[in-house]
């Protein structure tokens, strides 16, 4: 798997972390609905989970649990969409979240 972030969402990412210690972590959240109707988030934690494996980007280090890649394409782009105020999670393909937020829960 390899996700490229754009430069816009680099930008907005590091600037709501600015100051803050931790890792972003694509989180395939199933809560309240079952394990294949899940939906794509983006969240700001401490550190790595032993399950969690790192993801080749273009720039900052991003995790993702290891059980849940099977619900993602092989290459994504995080954008950031300045219309919506939101970042977006797509490939090719179709898009896993189109507008998501940047959850910080370190």
């Amino acid at each position: 798997m390899k996700i490229h972030i754009t430069e816009n969402a680099e930008k907005k990412l590091r600037a709501q972390t600015e100051g803050k210690q931790g890792v972003y972590k694509i989180v395939y959240d199933t809560e309240d609905c079952c394990a294949v109707n899940g939906i794509a988030m983006l969240w700001f934690v401490e550190q790595p989970e032993h399950t969690d494996s790192k993801v080749k980007t273009n720039g900052l280090s991003v995790f993702i649990e290891k059980a849940k890649e099977i619900f993602f394409d092989e290459q994504l782009t995080i954008d950031y969409a300045e219309e919506k105020g939101c970042f977006q999670l797509k490939s090719p393909n179709q898009y896993f979240n189109p507008c998501m937020s940047l959850i910080i829960k370190s």
